[in-house]
């Protein structure tokens, strides 16, 4: 089990429930920008806390809001109950607002970063949270008729699989024309990858069909991620 620099706090909603998440500090902490990690449909496992500890060691704070109260699991056939258990509406109004508005308590630049079901969930919280900075989309995204490009302001990073087998590649064609066509600042990568290319833990036997780390990709993935948040969350000049 790895270990993790973060801890577990709680902060508020916009209708004042309160929600736990995981959150990573930098060690420089003065001027740190602030990043919303949205977890896959596992949960908040120790995959994305380490994703969010990542982030913390490249100069970020890193919260994980915990979508799933608590739930998590290795099981496909759960991580879809659980996942189409959740409210997705809620998730991005609520949880993830609350996350950013936690988050604006430390600074005025945040941006919001997902994966797979993240990745769509980062999409919506997009289309309705104002304030925001960017937003890194990792192949996830909703139902295209669920998105009003002309209320995204903020500049998109996307990193898609071309061999994705639970987001066809020609969708998400259709994802960056829609944005565009809404005058969004769209910038998406497209890998020789399957699904999931960027979690180390989608290897061996236990992982599920269509998804397959690739280190080589995922790495490169991350290096034009720290550029563009380098480029759209620190203070230029």
């Amino acid at each position: 089990m790895k270990q993790h620099t973060g801890s577990t706090i709680s902060f508020n909603r916009p209708d004042g429930k309160s929600l736990q998440g995981y959150l990573a500090t930098p060690e420089k902490t003065e001027g740190a920008p602030a990043i919303v990690v949205i977890q896959e449909w596992w949960g908040v496992n120790d995959q994305i806390r380490g994703v969010a500890d990542r982030l913390a060691q490249a100069g970020y704070y890193a919260l994980v809001p915990d979508l799933y109260r608590g739930k998590s699991t290795v099981e496909e056939e759960e991580a879809h109950h659980l996942m189409t258990g959740l409210d997705f509406g809620d998730a991005a109004s609520q949880d993830i607002r609350g996350a950013v508005d936690h988050l604006k308590t430390l600074t005025d630049r945040v941006g919001v970063s997902g994966y797979c079901m993240g990745g769509a969930l980062t999409l919506l919280a997009i289309n309705q949270i104002p304030g925001l900075a960017g937003a890194v989309v990792w192949y996830g995204f909703p139902p295209l008729e669920y998105l009003d490009a002309s209320k995204i302001s903020v500049p998109v990073l996307g990193h898609w699989g071309t061999q994705d087998g639970f987001f066809n590649i020609e969708t998400v064609g259709e994802l960056e024309t829609k944005l565009r066509d809404g005058g969004v600042n769209v910038e998406f990568h497209r890998y020789l990858a399957y699904h999931a290319f960027a979690n180390e833990t989608a290897v061996g036997p236990g992982r599920i069909a269509h998804t397959q780390f690739d280190p080589v990709w995922s790495q490169l993935a991350w290096d034009r991620t720290l550029t563009f948040w380098g480029r759209t969350l620190w203070k230029q000049g």
